[in-house]
């Protein structure tokens, strides 16, 4: 299993909340080259950026961070953020990064998920944000009426292979990861399945490690992280 830290990247700098001993070994470090070494040292072998500024305005906005990390960290990147059309794609992956991240634009505009993955194949992932069964858009600010597994069983249709879920309640909640919904959609659709949003301890992780086999492939960790409450090295061993 995966256990992927996520990075939050906002006009070219690092952001997040620290707190505890995160604190002390970070704090002053706002490059993201500096963290995400950071993160390679403690064992890291994938980071998942997220373009803040991209998000905003549906526009990859830090290309040239991306690319000063990639040219400085060799561990593989999973950016998500601003990424809407295949130029977008193809901008980011010629940087060398590993997989891209399409959220909203699955909403509007399907047929670009199908092209995305004949041309660029399992370097796609789309990710699907939740809310009470139901996936969210636009940031999360949009529900619709589409429940979460037939949305999957769409994705899957076009081609799509490995899905990114996230349950909006979670998200920087440290109350735990929604395993049930994400489990549903692995052992449903046959999707590999990163998971993202409440883990909060060793525990979680050890829980949502069990179901590797079955397609739970990775889980994206921030919050607890960055304020210790787990240490990257002590995850190693359900590393596989």
């Amino acid at each position: 299993m995966l256990i992927i830290p996520a990075m939050d990247i906002r006009c070219g700098q690092f952001v997040h909340v620290l707190s505890g001993p995160m604190r002390e070994e970070l704090i002053g470090k706002d490059d993201p080259v500096e963290i995400a070494q950071w993160w390679q040292e403690q064992g890291a072998k994938i980071i998942h950026v997220t373009d803040l500024d991209g998000a905003f305005t549906g526009n990859p906005e830090n290309l040239e961070t991306i690319k000063q990390i990639k040219a400085n960290v060799p561990i593989a990147l999973q950016v998500a953020g601003g990424i809407r059309t295949l130029e977008h794609i193809e901008k980011v992956l010629a940087l060398g990064v590993e997989r891209v991240v399409l959220g909203t634009i699955f909403a509007r505009n399907p047929e670009l998920i199908g092209q995305a993955c004949r041309e660029f194949e399992e370097k796609v992932i789309v990710g699907i944000e939740g809310k009470n069964n139901l996936v969210a858009i636009e940031g999360w600010k949009q529900p619709t009426d589409w429940t979460i597994i037939e949305t999957a069983r769409r994705l899957k249709e076009l081609g799509v292979k490995r899905v990114l879920f996230s349950d909006t309640r979670r998200e920087g909640s440290l109350k735990g990861p929604n395993l049930d919904v994400a489990l549903e959609v692995a052992e449903k659709t046959g999707l590999r399945v990163i998971l993202s949003g409440g883990v909060s301890s060793r525990t979680d992780l050890e829980k949502i490690a069990q179901f590797a086999s079955v397609g739970i492939e990775g889980v994206i960790v921030g919050k607890a992280l960055y304020t210790g409450n787990i240490t990257y090295k002590e995850t190693l061993d359900l590393i596989s």
